[in-house]
C-alpha cells in the first residue's frame, strides 16, 4: 500500500475531468489513499461507460455513481481494500461481469526499452510494443502499447469492452511518447484495436495495431492478441549449419513463390500454411531448388497487391492460417533442407485508414511533405527513415522474421526509391548537401544489415535496386550499404530485349550479351528472371521469345541455359519452370494441366537438370564473386551470335557455349584451355528437354594443337541452334556426379 500515490482532486466538472482522466487515467482511476480523521482512507474511482451498478468487490459495497457521469466512487478504510482488487458491474440489460480493476496494476514499460526505441537503436520493439500476455502478482492478462506521440487520448478497444473507447484509458509516458495499459483476464484470441483521439474535440478513430502479431481475415482489420510462442521447432540442425553456410562459394537457386496463386484447393481455395508445406516441399526437392523466396506474406488488405502494400509488419497473413502455421511451413522447408526468403517492404506502405498512416492524427511514420512522403506511381507512402522510431519499427521487423520464424533471408523490396530522393518524381527536397541521396535511407540499410548479420548469424538480405548505386553488397564499414547479394536487374533487362528479338537481328544487338560481363563481379549478383517481368502486358517469358512454337521453346531453353552458365546466383518465378505461355495472374493457380504436354514437359525437366547440374558443378557456383572464375574464349562473334566462356572452380572447369541462332553449326572449333579430352556434359538441344536432339554426346572430344581463339589448342564441336552446351574434361566429368537425364543424342 505505501507504493499507492494520493489521489489527484475531483474536479466537478465532469467534461474537465474526463479531459484530465484522458491525460492521466491513472491520476484518476483505481485506488488513492486520502487522510481522515481516523487513519487512511481508502478512495477507488472506476469510470465504467456501459455500468448501471458498480460493486468493489472485495469490500462488498456498492459504488456511487458521479452526478452526470460515468465515474463511479467508493471511499473507506484503507484496510479494506487490498492492492489488487476486483469491480462487479452490470449493464442495463442485466448482464454481470466481473474483473480485476487495470488501474490498480503497476506500470510495466521498460524505460531502457523506450530509451533504445526512441534512439532508433531498439532491434526487437515488438517484445515490449503491441500486446503480450504477461502475469503480474500472479495475474494473468495482457500489457498494451502503442506509439503515438501527438495523441490527445489513446484507448484498448475489442469485443472485451463492447469497443468502447473510453472504458481502457492508456497511459501516457511523456518522454516516450509511448501509451501502456495491462489488462487482467485477457489472452490469446481476442481481438483489438487502438482508439485513438488526435485532439480535443475532433472525433476518435480506430487504428491496428502496428506491432500486431496476427490480424483478422480480410476485409475485416482486427488486430488479435497471440499467446506466447511455444511451438516446437525441429530445425536446430539447420540453424547450425546455416551459421557455416559458405553463400559465396555455394549453389543458391530460389523458386519464388506467390502463396495464393501456386497452387489452389479443389474448389478454388487457398492452399493453407500446412497444406502448402506439404506440396511445395515435394515440388522444390524435385525441381532441384535450394531456396524458396516467398513473395510477401506480412498481413496486407489488398489481394492484388501482392503483399507488396503491407499493414502488418509482424503478422505473417491470416489467408493462409495462424503464425504457427507459417512456423510449420519454415520448418517443414528446413528440415527438407530448402532455405526460405521472404520478400519484405520497408520503403513504402498503403494509405489504408485502419493502418500506419496518419497514426496518432499526424504524419508519424510517413514524412507530412508529400515531396518527400508518398510515392506517386504506386499512390502509397514512403516511411521517414530519419525518424529513430521508425527506425526501430522497420529493423525489429526485419529482426522478427528472422528471429521469432526461422527466415533464412530477406529480399529488400524497391531499394532503389529509397536512395534517391528525386525517385520518379519531378518534384523532390535535396538533402542538406543539395544532392538527390537519401541520406537518412541509406543509414537505415546500412544498419539493417548490420543488425540482421549480428541478430540472425547466416541470414541474407538481397537488394531489388535496379540503379548502378556502388557497392550495394559492400560493407557499410568501406562505404557500402552492407547487402549480401544484390539482384542484377541489368542483366534481366539486357538479356530479355535481346531474346526477344528476331535472332536475325540480334547480331546488330550482341553488346547486351556480352555488357553483363564487364560489370559481373562488381557486386554479388543474383540472376533474376522474377515475377515482375511476367505481369502488367508483359505477358510470360515463352511470350516474349519470337518465331514459331519450336523455336520460341528452342530459345527459353537456350535463355534458361545462358542463365544458368552465367555467373551470379540464380531466381526464377512459379510458372516459369515449365514454360507458362499466358502472363501471370494472381487471381488463379498456375496452368499445372500444361505438363500434359511435351514441349511443357521438356521445360521442367531441363530447369531441373539445370538445377542439378548447376549445384554438382563447382565450377558453376565456386566463384560467382570472383573474376578469376571466368575467362572468355569468344565474345566477338556476333555474325553468329554465339557466345563461348569458361567458368572455373576450385574442382575444375567448364566450356561454356550458347547459339543465339537457329542456325546449327556441324563443325565449330572453339579455343579449348587444355590439351586435353572433353566431353560435353550438358546440352539444352536434347530431345529429352524438347530439342533437335544435335550435339556432341556419345564420344570424347580431342583437341589438336592449332591455336585458336587465343589459345594454343582447338577443338572441333557441332553446336546446335538456339542451345547451350557445356564442355568439361572427361577426367572432371567422371568425377563429378551429372544429371540422371540424358543430354542430346542420348535421349530416344
Amino acid at each position: 500500500m505505501a507504493s499507492i500515490t494520493a489521489p489527484a482532486p475531483l474536479d466537478p466538472v465532469v467534461t474537465r475531468l474526463k479531459r484530465k482522466l484522458f491525460k492521466d487515467p491513472f491520476g484518476v482511476l483505481g485506488l488513492h489513499l486520502e487522510s481522515g480523521e481516523t487513519g487512511e482512507i481508502a478512495c477507488v474511482r472506476a469510470h465504467l461507460p456501459l455500468a448501471e451498478r458498480v460493486k468493489l468487490w472485495e469490500a462488498d459495497a456498492e459504488m456511487e455513481r458521479l452526478e452526470g457521469s460515468d465515474f463511479f466512487e467508493w471511499r473507506g478504510p484503507a484496510d479494506q481494500v487490498p492492492t489488487r482488487y476486483h469491480l462487479w458491474s452490470q449493464d442495463a440489460d442485466g448482464r454481470e461481469r466481473i474483473d480485476y480493476d487495470p488501474y490498480c496494476f503497476p506500470d510495466t514499460l521498460s524505460a531502457f526499452d523506450a530509451h533504445l526505441f526512441n534512439e532508433g537503436s531498439n532491434r526487437q520493439a515488438w517484445r515490449f510494443l503491441g500486446a503480450h500476455e504477461i502475469e503480474i502478482d500472479g495475474i494473468q492478462g495482457v500489457r498494451f502499447a502503442v506509439w503515438a506521440p501527438s495523441a490527445f487520448r489513446v484507448s484498448v478497444v475489442g469485443e472485451f469492452n463492447q469497443w468502447h473507447g473510453l472504458r481502457h484509458l492508456m497511459r501516457r509516458h511523456e518522454g516516450s511518447g509511448v501509451w501502456t495499459l495491462f489488462i487482467p483476464g485477457l489472452g490469446g484470441g481476442e481481438l483489438y484495436k487502438f482508439e485513438l483521439q488526435a485532439t480535443e474535440g475532433e472525433p476518435p478513430f480506430l487504428k491496428s495495431d502496428p506491432y500486431g502479431r496476427a490480424f483478422e481475415l480480410r476485409p475485416e482489420t482486427a488486430s488479435i492478441i497471440v499467446p506466447p510462442n511455444d511451438f516446437a521447432w525441429g530445425d536446430a540442425a539447420w540453424l547450425e549449419q546455416r551459421k557455416q553456410f559458405d553463400w559465396q562459394g555455394e549453389p543458391i537457386s530460389i523458386y519464388e513463390v506467390h502463396p495464393g496463386s501456386w497452387r489452389r484447393g479443389d474448389e478454388g481455395q487457398f492452399l493453407s500454411y500446412r497444406e502448402l508445406a506439404h506440396a511445395l516441399i515435394d515440388y522444390v526437392k524435385q525441381m532441384g531448388f535450394t531456396h524458396v523466396e516467398l513473395m510477401p506474406i506480412t498481413e496486407h488488405p489488398f489481394d492484388p497487391s501482392w503483399g507488396y502494400q503491407a499493414t502488418g509488419y509482424f503478422a505473417p497473413t491470416s489467408r493462409f492460417g495462424s503464425p504457427d502455421d507459417f512456423r510449420y511451413l519454415v520448418d517443414a522447408l528446413h528440415q527438407n533442407g530448402i532455405g526460405v526468403i521472404l520478400d519484405w517492404v520497408p520503403a513504402h506502405f498503403p494509405k489504408d485508414q485502419h493502418a500506419l498512416a496518419r497514426f496518432d492524427g499526424t504524419a508519424l511514420y510517413e514524412h507530412a511533405d508529400p515531396r518527400q512522403g508518398e510515392h506517386l506511381d504506386w499512390s502509397t507512402l514512403i516511411f521517414n527513415y530519419g525518424r529513430h522510431e521508425v527506425k526501430s519499427f522497420l529493423i525489429s521487423s526485419a529482426v522478427y522474421w528472422l528471429t521469432e520464424f526461422h527466415i533464412d533471408g530477406l529480399r529488400v523490396d524497391a531499394v532503389a526509391s529509397m536512395l534517391y530522393l528525386d525517385y520518379s518524381r519531378e518534384e523532390w527536397i535535396p538533402n542538406r548537401y543539395g544532392g538527390r541521396e537519401n541520406l537518412e535511407a541509406i543509414a537505415l540499410l546500412r544498419d539493417l544489415n548490420r543488425a540482421v548479420h549480428q541478430e540472425a548469424p547466416g541470414a541474407l538480405v538481397f537488394a531489388e535496386e535496379s540503379t548502378a548505386w556502388p557497392m550495394v553488397t559492400k560493407p557499410g564499414e568501406v562505404g557500402g550499404l552492407g547487402f549480401n547479394l544484390k539482384w542484377n536487374m541489368g542483366w534481366m533487362n539486357d538479356t530479355l530485349s535481346y531474346m526477344a528479338m528476331d535472332p536475325v537481328y540480334r547480331k546488330h544487338h550482341h553488346d547486351q550479351l556480352t555488357f553483363s560481363f564487364v560489370y559481373a563481379f562488381n557486386e554479388n549478383f543474383v540472376l533474376p528472371l522474377s515475377h515482375d517481368e511476367v505481369v502488367h502486358g508483359k505477358g510470360s517469358l515463352l511470350g516474349k521469345m519470337p518465331g514459331d512454337e519450336w523455336r520460341r521453346f528452342a530459345n527459353l531453353r537456350a535463355l534458361y541455359g545462358y542463365m544458368f552458365a552465367h555467373p551470379g546466383k540464380k531466381l526464377l518465378f512459379m510458372g516459369c519452370e515449365f514454360g507458362q505461355p499466358t502472363e501471370w495472374s494472381s487471381s488463379r493457380p498456375l496452368p499445372w494441366e500444361l505438363l500434359e504436354q511435351e514441349p511443357h514437359q521438356g521445360i521442367q525437366r531441363l530447369i531441373a537438370d539445370l538445377n542439378r547440374f548447376y549445384c554438382a558443378q563447382s565450377a558453376l557456383h565456386g566463384r560467382d564473386f570472383d573474376a578469376a572464375g571466368f575467362e572468355w574464349v569468344e565474345s566477338h562473334d556476333r555474325d553468329n551470335s554465339v557466345i563461348i566462356f569458361v567458368r572455373s572452380g576450385p574442382e575444375g572447369h567448364l566450356v561454356m557455349a550458347v547459339n543465339f541462332t537457329p542456325v546449327a553449326h556441324e563443325a565449330y572449333r572453339i579455343g579449348a584451355p587444355q590439351l586435353v579430352p572433353y566431353r560435353e556434359v550438358f546440352n539444352t538441344d536434347s530431345a529429352y528437354y524438347g530439342g533437335g536432339n544435335m550435339g556432341n554426346a556419345g564420344a570424347d572430344l580431342t583437341p589438336d594443337p592449332s591455336p585458336w581463339m587465343g589459345r594454343a589448342q582447338s577443338v572441333m564441336v557441332r553446336l546446335p541452334p538456339l542451345a547451350m552446351i557445356a564442355l568439361q574434361p572427361v577426367a572432371e566429368a567422371e568425377r563429378v556426379i551429372q544429371p540422371a537425364q540424358p543430354s542430346a543424342d542420348q535421349a530416344e
